[in-house]
């Protein structure tokens, strides 16, 4: 069934393609120099304006402006950027065999689950450390085993 597309879901995606596309335009060496060139020309224009209180407010207020809409931008891309990271992480500690289930989205957890998971792992890495010798935990041996256990087996018949 296809899914209708709303006027809710079209300005959301046309904010996300704008947020997208400004994000990555803020970070470029081209917005860097069309900023640097706004503050060249600003400055060039303080003899002429004689310096006034409206000459400063021009430029204290248009980089007022952009940071405050920078930093819910920022966010925004950051939020997305999170989002994404744990999704990647969730499907690794889910593939993993070996890995606890539990810590799938870990995100979520109250400080307090946070901590005693903290000290978990910072019991193994106390009893690691008092095995000194590192091979034993990563051997050769070890990493060939791991990487033949992710090759299909070409000898199996289907």
């Amino acid at each position: 069934m296809a899914r209708k597309k709303t006027e809710s879901s079209t300005s959301n995606l046309f904010f996300e393609n704008l947020a997208l596309n400004l994000t990555k335009f803020s970070g470029s060496t081209t917005a860097f120099i069309i900023a640097f060139g706004v503050v060249i020309v600003w400055a060039a224009t303080g003899p002429i304006f004689k310096y006034s209180e409206a000459w400063q407010l021009v430029i204290n207020t248009g980089t007022t402006i952009i940071t405050f809409l920078m930093v819910f931008l920022i966010q925004r891309a950051q939020n997305k950027d999170s989002i994404a990271l744990h999704l990647k992480l969730n499907e690794l500690i889910a593939a993993e065999k070996g890995a606890s289930n539990r810590l799938i989205d870990a995100e979520d957890f109250s400080e307090g689950e946070l901590n005693v998971l903290k000290t978990h792992y910072n019991t193994l890495v106390k009893l690691a450390e008092e095995d000194k010798d590192i091979k034993t935990s990563h051997s050769i041996e070890d990493a060939e085993q791991r990487h033949k256990s992710k090759i299909p087996n070409k000898n199996k018949k289907s």
